[in-house]
Order: structure tokens, then C-alpha cells, then sequence
């Protein structure tokens, strides 16, 4: 039974969306198992596009069934939202998603947490949270005594600990200097109406919440296909990534295990996407940034805006050392390279190989983030091509350019590029086929022969 996980090896945006739609064809099961709100997935079809949060990218297909499992920090009003805007355009949900007991709640209190603590770092620089209450979620969910789950809103017993977190929770507040909301004004909790709030929201989702670790665990037993989407990216991973610059979850490889509860044993195929270039949204160090022509070119071609916030990303040439550490690290077998056609027009392409900091030649990424911030890129400079990639279909009639340019990516990678987006439709991805490769195509497109 095979099981393929989709990571994001950047600094997240890398239209994992796209794939893992696409990748739902031949699968029964896609299962979303780390962040929240804060992720945002692109699906663009036959002219359509879907932006969703929390809901996996699958839902758009009708014969699989969506999986949000404990390792999501859930929002229950996002998640409504979506559900509603999905139905208002005639996507059927019910029968089709289940929402694990497990995952925790996240409350306004989290959310005006995110707020406050943001530019908290020492010297005041922003971590860039998208302030939807993701990382104070967590937060109360390693400190155990403030966290609520899912299921516990279900329980005869609720009210008793909400009224003890909420206590607390004003207690906290007024004791915190500055601490007010975006009006200027103290932060208040009413108690009453979060509460009854909450209790609707609780109604709303009944008939999707249910033990999604023993559904799963099922699932794998009786032999079924899954698909795991990840969310964010590799290098924003809690405990990898370039820290504190990071989201609050394991966003690498490394946390599909233990946010789904299967066991790495099921997954036998990795896909790491990457961006053919970079970017990043928020605080933290990007060593290949181009706050130049260059750079606007590649946000205004690639329109580089966030899918939650609207942000203006920061963008710059590819960063291999990043990506080669990412993909070691989350056991990534194939690279899918996306965007490949933002980067026509450019009379040259440049690629970071290695870094210089301190005037040493580094070739290994840095594990603390002033190493990363000193980080001098060392470019390699291929040539660019000018024709429009949007209607090529298949990888022979790429340029040789193109050709030449996602071949190096493999190689600095170790990994081979089995798949190519050239637009963010679904029928513009171009499949690979290479010797030895494991094959997985979706059904409705035949891959052609790639010799590089």
C-alpha cells in the first residue's frame, strides 16, 4: 500500500496545493496533519480558483475523503467559513471530511496573544506570524493545563474548564503591560458569549469530528492509498527550521508521523516541492533575497502574494543549499519544481550553491540563524530563455534552457525533478519520466520520455 507525502522544502508558498490536488487522483485519502489557519492553498481548475486554509487541497475531488488530524491547531470559525464557501459553489462536504477530536482549539485569547508577542524577539524584529492565534495555540498545547481539544467541547464538563482557562486568560492580560487589542482598547474576554459562541461552532462540526488516529490506522491496515499534504515549509520547521524565525509546528517530513498518527512505515514515496526560485514572507534571514528589478520581476510574474494575508513576499534567485538540506532532511525521494515559468524572460538565471560567511566557503546550511543572516550566496549563473512556458506540456519541447536549468537542480539536490509546473492550472504540470523512477501518474495525463 502506498503512501505519498507532499513537503514544501522552502520557506512555504511552494504550491503544494496544486500537486496534492492533482496527486488526489490517485489516491483515497489526503490527509492534512500540521499548522492551521495560517496555511494558504492555491487551486486553480478550468478556470476556477480555491483558496483554502485548513481543509486539504482533496476536497475538491468527490471520491476521496479529507482528513484533519490532532497535529492541526483548529480554528473553528475558519473552518466553517471554508466549509460554507466551498458549498455555496457546489462542493459537497458532508460524507467527505473528518476532523480529528484530537486537534486544539484555538480561541480568541490566542489570537490576541499572537498579536502581543509577535515583535517580542530581542532587538524587536517581527517573527511575521500571520496573528491567526497559531503559535499561542501550541503554546497552551505543551503547557497542557490551558489547552483545550476538540473534542473536549463535547464533553458535560467543558464549561467547568473553560471558565478556569478564561480566569486565567484575563488575569494574564491585565497584568501585561501595553496589552491592547487593535482598537487601542483593553483586551476584555466575555466569557458568556465566547462560550456560546463556541457551543455553535460545536454543533456546526459535530457530524465531522470523530478519532481520525483509529480511522487512519484502519485505513493503512486494509490497504488504502493515501496522501499526505504538508503545510508551510521545511525550513520554517519548529525544530529544524531557521529558528525563531519558524512556524510552531513540525513542518518538515519529519512531522507527518507524529501530526497523523501513521506511522512513517506506511509512506514508501516523498515529493519535496520547491519554487524554481525563492520566497518568504515575515522576519528571518533569506540569503538569495534580490530587493531589485530582479526581485519584483519574479513577485509581479509570479504573483507573490500571500493567500491568508496578502503580504508582499520576499523573492530571489534559488537557494540549493537550503533546499538540499530540507530534502535530506524530510527523506525526500523526487523533487517537483513549480513555478517554472516565472522565470521567462531573464537573459540569465542564477542558482546559490554555496555560501561564504566569514569568509569560509559553507556548503552545509547553518543551524543557528545569525550564521544564516552573514551568509554571502555563491552563485552559479545559467543561461535564461525568453519563450512562454504556459502551454508546454511536455519536457521535450521545455527550452534548453529550462532544460539545462532544472537538470542542476536535480544534481545539487540528489534528487530527480519527476514533476514540472509551467501555470497554475492543473493541466499545466508537465510529468517526467526518468530511468528507475518510481511511476505514479495521474490518469488523464500520459507522461512523455525526459532524457536530460
Amino acid at each position: 500500500m502506498p503512501g505519498t507525502c507532499v513537503i514544501g522544502l522552502q520557506w512555504g508558498d511552494e504550491a503544494k496545493g496544486k500537486l496534492v490536488d492533482i496527486l488526489t487522483e490517485e489516491n483515497e485519502i489526503v490527509v492534512r496533519y500540521a499548522g492551521g489557519a495560517n496555511a494558504g492553498h492555491t487551486v486553480v481548475s478550468e478556470g476556477q480558483t480555491w483558496k483554502l486554509s485548513l481543509i486539504p487541497s482533496g476536497i475538491l475531488r468527490d471520491d476521496v475523503i479529507c482528513v484533519v488530524t490532532g497535529g492541526v491547531v483548529l480554528d473553528p470559525a475558519s473552518v466553517i467559513k471554508e466549509i460554507d464557501g466551498l458549498e455555496s459553489r457546489g462542493v459537497r462536504i458532508n460524507g467527505k471530511m473528518l476532523i480529528s477530536d484530537r486537534a486544539h482549539v484555538v480561541f480568541p485569547w490566542h489570537i490576541a496573544e499572537d498579536r502581543l508577542l509577535d515583535g517580542s524577539l530581542s532587538g524587536g524584529e517581527a517573527i511575521g506570524t500571520t496573528g491567526r492565534g497559531i503559535g499561542p495555540c501550541y503554546r497552551d498545547k505543551v503547557g497542557r493545563s490551558l489547552a483545550v481539544r476538540l473534542g473536549d467541547l463535547y464533553r458535560d464538563d467543558f464549561r467547568t474548564k473553560f471558565d478556569h482557562i478564561v480566569e486565567f486568560k484575563k488575569r494574564l492580560f491585565a497584568g501585561w503591560t501595553g496589552a491592547t487589542g487593535q482598537d487601542g482598547k483593553a483586551i476584555e474576554l466575555d466569557s458568556a458569549t465566547i462560550y456560546a459562541q463556541y457551543m455553535q461552532y460545536a454543533e456546526r462540526l459535530r457530524p465531522f469530528v470523530c478519532d481520525t488516529n483509529a480511522y487512519l490506522l484502519d485505513a493503512v491496515e486494509a490497504g488504502k492509498k493515501l496522501l499526505f499534504e504538508g503545510a508551510q515549509g521545511a525550513l520554517l520547521d519548529i525544530d529544524h527550521g531557521t529558528f525563531p524565525f519558524v512556524t510552531s509546528s513540525n513542518s518538515s517530513g519529519l512531522g507527518v508521523a507524529s501530526g497523523s498518527g501513521v506511522p512513517g512505515r506506511w509512506i514508501d514515496r516523498v515529493i519535496g516541492v520547491v519554487k524554481a526560485y525563492s520566497t518568504r514572507v515575515g522576519g528571518g534571514p533569506m540569503p538569495t533575497e534580490q530587493v531589485n528589478a530582479i526581485g519584483e520581476h519574479l513577485r509581479e510574474r509570479g504573483r507573490e502574494y500571500g493567500t491568508v494575508t496578502m503580504r508582499p513576499r520576499r523573492c530571489g534567485w534559488f537557494d540549493a543549499v537550503a533546499a538540499r538540506y530540507t530534502a535530506r532532511l524530510s527523506g525526500v525521494d523526487e523533487l517537483a519544481v513549480m513555478l517554472l515559468d516565472v522565470l521567462s524572460g531573464l537573459d540569465e538565471i542564477k542558482i546559490c550553491s554555496a555560501y561564504t560567511i566569514n569568509g569560509k566557503r559553507v556548503e552545509q546550511f547553518p543551524s543557528h540563524v545569525d550564521d544564516l543572516k552573514h551568509a554571502v550566496p555563491v552563485y552559479e549563473t545559467v543561461p535564461g530563455w525568453q519563450e512562454d512556458l504556459s502551454a508546454v506540456r511536455r519536457y521535450d519541447d521545455l527550452p534548453q534552457g529550462a532544460k539545462k536549468y532544472l537538470a542542476r537542480i536535480g544534481e545539487l539536490l540528489g534528487r530527480p525533478v519527476s514533476i514540472v509546473s509551467v501555470g497554475p492550472d492543473r493541466a499545466q504540470t508537465i510529468f517526467c519520466d526518468w530511468p528507475g523512477q518510481k511511476k505514479s501518474w495521474p490518469r488523464h495525463q500520459h507522461p512523455a520520455p525526459a532524457n536530460a
